[in-house]
């Protein structure tokens, strides 16, 4: 088995994609308005993680520009690396969060944003928990994926062919409430991204609280 066979199949991708995927993304506006949104209700100088984080832009950077703390994780080498030179302000680390240490009631604000796709559904029911404890009584959390019933389908994102799974809408909702997460509210549309070989598809944001009496 050659090196790339045992790397996780997100790392691969993502290697290849590289800045392509930024400038596909970057300006969606529905992420940026859950980014705003997130902002809005961080305390001064708050400690966030970016789940997925990519090349840093716009998640870590956004936040970085608002005066807060950021921990990126991101299982792509090549992502880590681009993000540490494009937003030096934030802590990026190489890694599965799978797999990281989460202390409790540790982070004001957690990103979510389409970094679950390449997990089995109880993979990302699990991590939404594990995320959702990591989160301080009252901190919030934007949790975006693309909504489908679909699980281990293989699928062609941007010219790559990638393994997915993905939730319904509804069913997605319910696991986000499941893992403890009060949605405060939604928002669905359907995006094209800034990319020749990749077309529309659905994107599903959810703006989400830990309650101070959640558990």
């Amino acid at each position: 088995m050659s090196h790339e066979d045992q790397r996780p199949p997100a790392a691969v991708l993502f290697d290849v994609l590289g800045p392509d995927y930024e400038k596909a993304f970057s300006h969606a506006p529905a992420h940026l308005a859950a980014l705003d949104w997130l902002i809005e209700r961080l305390p001064p100088g708050a400690r966030t993680l970016d789940v997925g984080s990519g090349t840093g832009r716009p998640t870590a950077a956004a936040l970085i520009e608002a005066g807060h703390r950021v921990l990126g994780v991101d299982v792509s080498p090549v992502m880590v690396e681009l993000a540490a030179r494009q937003v030096p302000e934030a802590e990026f680390r190489c890694g599965d969060v799978r797999e990281l240490p989460l202390d409790a009631d540790s982070f004001d604000g957690v990103c979510v944003f389409f970094s679950l796709l390449q997990m089995t559904r109880a993979e990302q029911a699990a991590l939404t928990r594990r995320l959702t404890l990591a989160l301080r009584p009252g901190g919030h959390l934007v949790l975006a994926t693309v909504p489908a019933d679909v699980e281990d389908v293989e699928v062609v994102f941007m010219g790559q062919p990638v393994r997915a799974t993905s939730f319904a809408e509804e069913d997605f909702i319910g696991m986000a409430e499941t893992a403890g997460l009060t949605v405060l509210s939604r928002h669905s549309i359907v995006f094209a991204p800034d990319h020749p070989a990749a077309g529309a598809e659905p994107h599903i944001f959810l703006h989400c609280r830990r309650d101070e009496t959640g558990t």
